[in-house]
Parts: C-alpha cells; sequence; structure tokens
C-alpha cells in the first residue's frame, strides 16, 4: 500500500480538520508527512523533510513536523528552533507515546488526531493564536513525491 492510499479520504479530512483545530489555539503550525519507508536515520530525514516542506520559513519558528513511514510502522516529532528554544528537553515525549499506543492497536488516524490536538493544546502555552495570525503553511498531508505540498 503506498502512504498516499494509507488514510481513506474521510480519514485525510479529519487529519487535516484536526490540523485546523489545533491552530485555532496556537500560532504554531501543524504538518504531517506521509511516506512508504524511511531508508536512514529517521531524525535525520524528518530534519530534512522539516526543510524541504519549508516549515523552517514561519515567522515565529514555531513548526512542528509529524513524519510516518508507513510500511517501516515508524513515526517522529521535531520542532522548529522557536519551539526547542521554550519547551523542556523531552517536550513530545507524552504525544509520542500516546501515538505508539495508539499505532500499535492499529488505530493510526486515531493516534494522529489526538497527537495533533494534543500538540496544539502543548503549544498553546508558549505560542498562543495572535489576533493578526496567518496561516503560514498548508493544513494537507503531504507526502514523500510531491515535498512542496
Amino acid at each position: 500500500m503506498s502512504a498516499r492510499d494509507f488514510f481513506t479520504e474521510e480519514e485525510r479530512e479529519e487529519i487535516e480538520n484536526a490540523i485546523n483545530e489545533a491552530e485555532k489555539v496556537t500560532s504554531g503550525e501543524i504538518r504531517v508527512h506521509l511516506e512508504n519507508t524511511c531508508d536512514e536515520k529517521i531524525l535525520d530525514h524528518t530534519a530534512w523533510i522539516f526543510e524541504e516542506l519549508e516549515m523552517h520559513k514561519t515567522e515565529r519558528r514555531n513548526g512542528v513536523l509529524i513524519y510516518m513511514a508507513v510500511e517501516d510502522k515508524t513515526f517522529a516529532i521535531i520542532g522548529d528552533a522557536g519551539i526547542n528554544q521554550k519547551v523542556p528537553k523531552g517536550f513530545w515525549k507524552n504525544t509520542k507515546d500516546e501515538m505508539r499506543a495508539a499505532f500499535k492497536e492499529e488505530k493510526f488516524k486515531e493516534g494522529l488526531i489526538e497527537a495533533i490536538l494534543s500538540i496544539g493544546t502543548d503549544l498553546k502555552a508558549h505560542f498562543p493564536i495572535q489576533e493578526d495570525d496567518t496561516n503560514e503553511l498548508p493544513n494537507t498531508i503531504s507526502y514523500g513525491d510531491d515535498k512542496k505540498t
């Protein structure tokens, strides 16, 4: 199964709606990127995808990328420099643990949505929504074969 077919159209809409909801409480920008496999160290590859998606170009440097290699059943979460300067070490651990537990039960959509909403809530403390907030990055899922979407 290709990464594009991992979620149904309805599930993709639910995930994208969760991103929209999370971004109503934080100026943080959340993206989800799916690929079939990851042939290198996952954090290195996730950082490379982060840059390919130009997530480092947000005004407050507060982008978050959830990366999933669906065939490998592995994932990573990384935040930009603005987030890393403000949050404690291990900030993503609870979110990753919750995702891992859901994924072990084959609840991929649910785990991802829960993580997205949790990230929005967690970032709200450090990056609350601003009156003049603009959506700097697309809220759609991106895929390995179309990194710039």
